[in-house]
């Protein structure tokens, strides 16, 4: 990993002299073949110093993770974890490109930066009477009984411990909160705890009057699915991606058919770095007898529906790749999702919301990662209308 954090903070400068011509093709490789034998040698000399003393390793991994041209989101230690997450944020973002809405920039500019920005009622109801076929239903306030389900691992039985998750933790039970469902929130547990949290959250009774649901998960992960707390490489200890959905689709859960579910998963998906050096040139038995169904059956109170409807997941990293957190302030992934949340929701839509986070990873720092929206069957736009 500290071969790839290298490459990456060379990557930059590399860029930067071939794009103003100070070194041509040829002289970069020469360069390069002197490069690539320093940062051959990193890892060794973390590891070298971190064995002297402890003093000198911390010293070492604070000024090369500290660098203001590396890290710009805030200058603390990082940590990497089985889960990896650190630092770097872009604090604004380009305008979604084609929304067919005005918006009421004036009612925007009013609100504080570091607050949800709250919708004005004359927005929501011209968009919930102009765009009705193609927005998901949003129910009144008055009876409306809105709940998420946050679920949380820090501490590991073989796995290090997930420091600064706790701010992930607050900051996305804040946010939840300020859109309106009442959060409920599991800490540390097992895959086994995990799944019968999860059923026991989706027999709530609350979600039949409710317009959607989170589910936000935050734990060690592999490409497989997320890990709980007793997880080790001899024994694992693993939620699958397929449970999920699967308790929560339509046949197991109908207090949420045709309601947004949108499932947000902090945790590494593999060990890869998710950069690259590139050069510019060059059950499914419930319907087999759906046929005899159909003519058996004449009833207006059974109907055919899908099986995985209206779900959307949005994961901090693509498949087999890290996530970076740190240890004082959390991951970078959800900081960034609680900013574009609070900034935008009060007029753009769930995916375009998403968009934006994943532009704001667009252009590969020194710690790399790429949010993807993934298992994506929602058929209209889901708009959250803060305060509404």
């Amino acid at each position: 990993m500290m071969k790839s954090i290298a490459m990456n903070a060379i990557g930059g400068f590399f860029d930067d002299l071939r794009e103003n011509n100070v070194l041509n093709r040829d002289e970069l490789l020469r360069v390069g073949e002197g490069i690539n034998f320093i940062v051959n040698r990193t890892k060794n000399l973390v590891n070298d110093l971190s064995e002297k003393t402890q003093t000198a390793g911390k010293i070492f991994v604070d000024h090369f993770f500290n660098s203001k041209k590396q890290l710009s989101l805030k200058s603390h230690p990082g940590n990497k974890d089985d889960e990896s997450e650190s630092t770097e944020s872009s604090s604004s973002s380009t305008e979604s490109e084609d929304e067919s809405e005005e918006t009421p920039q004036e009612a925007k500019a009013s609100q504080p930066s570091d607050k949800l920005k709250l919708c004005p009622r004359d927005h929501f109801h011209k968009l919930k009477t102009t765009r009705a076929d193609e927005i998901y239903p949003v129910m009144e306030k008055e009876g409306r009984t809105r709940l998420a389900l946050i679920i949380c691992n820090k501490e590991f039985d073989c796995l290090s411990n997930r420091y600064g998750s706790e701010n992930d933790l607050f900051g996305m039970k804040d946010l939840l909160e300020n859109l309106g469902y009442s959060v409920v929130v599991k800490e540390n547990l097992t895959a086994l705890e995990m799944e019968a949290a999860l059923r026991q959250f989706a027999d709530r009774q609350e979600h039949r009057f409710s317009d959607s649901t989170f589910l936000v998960f935050m734990s060690h992960g592999l490409l497989d699915g997320i890990c709980g707390t007793k997880h080790a490489e001899q024994n694992p200890d693993i939620l699958h991606d397929d449970t999920i959905f699967q308790i929560f689709n339509n046949r197991n859960c109908q207090s949420l058919k045709d309601k947004p579910k949108v499932i947000i998963v902090q945790a590494c998906r593999g060990q890869g770095a998710g950069s690259a050096w590139v050069t510019d040139m060059g059950e499914a038995s419930a319907y087999k007898c759906d046929g005899l169904l159909q003519h058996c059956i004449q009833s207006d109170a059974i109907k055919k529906t899908h099986v995985e409807k209206d779900f959307i997941a949005f994961r901090s990293s693509t498949p087999h790749n890290v996530s970076w957190r740190l240890d004082t302030d959390g991951s970078l992934f959800i900081s960034q999702l609680i900013y574009y949340f609070k900034e935008y929701s009060w007029c753009y839509h769930l995916e375009e919301i998403f968009r934006k986070v994943q532009h704001s990873f667009e252009i590969p720092k020194v710690l790399t990662q790429m949010p993807t929206i993934e298992r994506v069957s929602m058929t209209r736009y889901f708009y959250l209308f803060p305060g509404n």
